[in-house]
Formats: C-alpha cells, sequence, structure tokens
C-alpha cells in the first residue's frame, strides 16, 4: 500500500503571514493536493519572547483568504495533534530522555557568558563557524551529578558523530552532503526545557508522519542537525526540496525590511489584490509550468504542479508582473464585483460617503465601470479617478504644451456654448456636441480632442471622454471648459 502524501506548513507566530511565508505554503500545498494528499499547519511557538498575540490567526486566515486550504491544524484538529509545540512539551521531553539515555545528547552546563567568550576567542583566531568546543561532552556521571546538586541549570546538546557524511536527495537540487566535522554539537533542548527547532520539528514530523517538505534554501544548513535527530532514532526522514531565494529587482534577497515591495499578504488583502490573482502569481515563483501560459486556475495549477520543473535559480519578484496579472483577474470580473471591489477604497479615502443615496451609487457604479479594464487593484480607483473630485487640475508638461495650441481658446468657447445647451448630460449627447464642435470651428484629430480631454480631465490619456464629462456633471464641465474659452 503506497503511503499517503502528507505535508506540513510550520510557520512561527512572531509576525504575520508574508511572501516568502505564502510561497512555501503554497508549494506545499500544491505538492499536497496534486498527490491527493493532506495539507497541515503546525505552530512552531517556541520563540516565545517573539511571538505576537495575532500572530497565528493572522497566518490561517491569510492562507484561507489566499485559497490555501488545511487539512488538520489547531482550528480544525486532526488525530496528529495537539498542532501547536508549546502543547507538546511532554513529547519532547519524552525523546529527549530517550537519547539522553542512550548517550547521544548530554547535558551542557556551560554559561551564556562563557560560550559568549569561547565564540569571541575563535573569532578572534580566525574561524569564521564558531563551534561548541564540547567542554562538557566527556564529564562523568559524577561530575553531572555534582554540578546539578550545586544547581547549575544545563542545556542538553547533540553529541555530533565524527567523520560521518550526511548525504540526501532534494527535490531541486539534487543529491546534498555535508560534512559532521562542520557542526558543533549543537543544543537539543534549552535550560528552560524548551526544544530547539531542530529538535523539535524532527519529532514532529515524524510524529505527524509527514513525507515531504517544501521549505527555502535558508533551511539547507539544518537538514544535517536533523538528520542526526533521525539518526539516533533510528527513523527514516522526509524528502526535501529547497526552494530557492526570491529576490527584488535588483537580484538581491528579498527582505523584509525592503520597502520597494509590498510584504505582507493582508497588505495585499487592504489594497484590493484578488486572491486568485496572488495564488497563481506566487505558484511561479520558482516554479514554471510547460509552455508560455502564465494565467491559470487554482485547479489548473494542481492538475499541473510538477517537482521536476521547481527552479534552481533564483525568483525575481516582478511587481509589474503581478500588476499586470491581478489586471487579468479583474478583467474577468462583472462590473458588480469589482465595485464592490472598488468602491470601499473611495469610500475610506473619503471621495465618497460610506452611506450612499442611489443616485450617488449609480454614479459610482458608472465611475468604475470607466476604469474596469485598466484597474490594477482596488485600491487604484482612488488615484485613477481623482480627476472627478478635484476643483484644481494640475497640468504636466505634456498637458501645458497642448493647452498652448492657438486653436484652443476657440475650440473651447465654441465646447462651452454647446455643452450650455444641452438638456441630457450623457455621454452619446456630450459626443454630439464634440461634433458639433469641429463643424462649427474647422478643427478636428487631435487639435480638437487633445484640447478638450486635458481641459475637462486634466490628462492627456485616459478613459472614454464622453463617458468621463458626463460623470464630470454639466456644472464641473463648464466650469473647466470656461477657464480657457478666450475673451
Amino acid at each position: 500500500m503506497t503511503q499517503e502524501t502528507r505535508v506540513r506548513y510550520a510557520p512561527s507566530p512572531t509576525g504575520h503571514l508574508h511572501i516568502g511565508g505564502a510561497r512555501t505554503a503554497l508549494f506545499n500545498y500544491l505538492y499536497a493536493r496534486h498527490m491527493n494528499g493532506k495539507f497541515i499547519i503546525r505552530i512552531e511557538d517556541t520563540d516565545t519572547a517573539r511571538n505576537i498575540e495575532t500572530g497565528i490567526m493572522s497566518q490561517i486566515d491569510n492562507l484561507k483568504w489566499l485559497g490555501i486550504e488545511h487539512d488538520e491544524s489547531i482550528d480544525v484538529g486532526g488525530e496528529y495533534g495537539p498542532y501547536r509545540q508549546m502543547e507538546r512539551l511532554d513529547i519532547y521531553k519524552k525523546y529527549a530522555d530517550e537519547l539522553l539515555e542512550k548517550g547521544d545528547i548530554y547535558k551542557c552546563f556551560c554559561t551564556p557568558d562563557t560560550l559568549e567568550k569561547e565564540r569571541e576567542a575563535q573569532r578572534a583566531s580566525g574561524v569564521a563557524a564558531p563551534q561548541y568546543s564540547g567542554t562538557c561532552r566527556n564529564l562523568t556521571a559524577e561530575e553531572v551529578a555534582e554540578k546539578e546538586a550545586a544547581g547549575e541549570t544545563y542545556s542538553l546538546r547533540m553529541k555530533v558523530p565524527a567523520d560521518v557524511t550526511y548525504k540526501f536527495d532534494d527535490m531541486v537540487r539534487g543529491e546534498i552532503s555535508f560534512e559532521s566535522k562542520d557542526v558543533g554539537d549543537w543544543v537539543v533542548v534549552k535550560t528552560n526545557g524548551i526544544p530547539t527547532y531542530n529538535f523539535a520539528v524532527v519529532i514532529d514530523d515524524h510524529l505527524m508522519k509527514i513525507t515531504h517538505v517544501f521549505r527555502g534554501e535558508e533551511h539547507l544548513s539544518n537538514t544535517p542537525k536533523q538528520q542526526m535527530v533521525y539518526d539516533s532514532f533510528d527513523w527514516g526522514h522526509p524528502t526535501y526540496g529547497h526552494m530557492t531565494l526570491i529576490v527584488n529587482e535588483d537580484r538581491k534577497k528579498l527582505s523584509k525590511r525592503d520597502e520597494s515591495i509590498i510584504q505582507f499578504i493582508s497588505q495585499y488583502k487592504d489594497l484590493g489584490y484578488i486572491p486568485e490573482a496572488l495564488f497563481n502569481f506566487f505558484a511561479l515563483l520558482g516554479w514554471s509550468p510547460e509552455g508560455e501560459e502564465e494565467i491559470f486556475s487554482k485547479e489548473e495549477l494542481i492538475r499541473i504542479f510538477d517537482t521536476e520543473r521547481l527552479s534552481k535559480s533564483p525568483s525575481m519578484f516582478d511587481k509589474q508582473k503581478l500588476t499586470w496579472m491581478n489586471n487579468q483577474y479583474i478583467k474577468q470580473m462583472s462590473l458588480e464585483e469589482v465595485v464592490g471591489l472598488a468602491l470601499p477604497h473611495l469610500q475610506k479615502a473619503g471621495k465618497l460617503p460610506e452611506e450612499l443615496s442611489v443616485e450617488q451609487a449609480e454614479w459610482a457604479e458608472k465611475l468604475i465601470a470607466l476604469y474596469h479594464d485598466q484597474l490594477s487593484f482596488g485600491a487604484e480607483i482612488v488615484e485613477l479617478s481623482d480627476l472627478f473630485f478635484t476643483d484644481d487640475l494640475h497640468y504636466g508638461e505634456a498637458e501645458k504644451e497642448v493647452l498652448s495650441g492657438e486653436q484652443v481658446p476657440e475650440v473651447m468657447a465654441a465646447f462651452k456654448e454647446q455643452l450650455a445647451s444641452l438638456d441630457a448630460f450623457e455621454p452619446a449627447e456630450i459626443k454630439s456636441a464634440i461634433k458639433a464642435v469641429q463643424k462649427a470651428t474647422g478643427h478636428k484629430g487631435k487639435n480638437l480632442f487633445m484640447p478638450i480631454r486635458v481641459v475637462t480631465t486634466g490628462q492627456t490619456h485616459g478613459p472614454e471622454l464622453p463617458d468621463a464629462i458626463s460623470l464630470l456633471g454639466k456644472e464641473k464641465a463648464i466650469a473647466r471648459v470656461g477657464q480657457y474659452a478666450g475673451a
């Protein structure tokens, strides 16, 4: 019988869900669903000093918003819980005691001050990566008992075996090996009884029957330590896939402090991005499908996800590609959906009231419809539509050049007259008024349309001109045109 595929995403609640975490969760999810397996969320909350109160549910809620649903976790349960590490301390103690009995780990009584001085001395002598010297490795049972009797606190350290090569076949990078001599005796359980990451993760992955682990390449150096624990218990280990770095447009590693890129999923949600678009975009950060197609549904991505196509090169976070992709999804939405996406941003910005009258709601719908195909994310509507909410237009060099045309006063005078005579201020009537100006003045093409566009909207490019002028309203449109209508 084939073993069920089980993968996990194991965030620490020290912060909210960010790009790197979302990508890690997504790849695990895609593989689990592709293999008809299970996707588990396990909370690694042993860093109690840095945990934040909202961290756990922020992770889970934002993953759900992205469309990454889990099968087991703290909120839905499961037969392999608890799914929070701080509720599993008795389990870790049991296994630590077993290794202590076997002699694979030992009690270390060195104080933080002693350890820091040791590291400083090694660095001063030119050691790039200081290691624990093993001071407590060979303490006798009597010496250990004496120190304990004196009330000295201790951590538990792995007794790293000599001259061992740790090898594993990585789903992304192929065969990788580490030498045990490059890994010093490392802490398994801290003095406060809380296990370190590399010990707890092995116990959890084994007991939760995790078969495959997709994680960032920064975890590569953790793998030999984890293999030591697996070997000590004579357990098999999961198949690993260490995903390449996500880099910015300068090809530098993406940092949470990089302000050139929006970092957290909640920020994308607040800005009015489409979760399906983000799901699609993140799937292409370190993995590529066959062919040139880039727009995929969740179901398609699950079906075609293939570990053979995981990238060995860093993945660039292309902001322009993301906004393009989000725009493609918005274009496919109904007008009602786009209004629901964009309207709250106009209200939040104070452009429209929280409670809309029937007339205001109709006007807002027409306004948003004007930018439906252009909109890249919900909040962008505020900037795009600013011309409808201001009394003072500010012209750039291109607009000033248009307004300097000698025909502008004549065109504006004729257009003002035409607008004033309109009974219905609708796009069709405004379009007819522009044609009447052409007939009356003899000006056509750019000499006609560009001045009208710039004077009414303040822009050389924009939405359909008759629609835009209609939405401005008769009074505001005439006021703007009148400023350039000559004597």
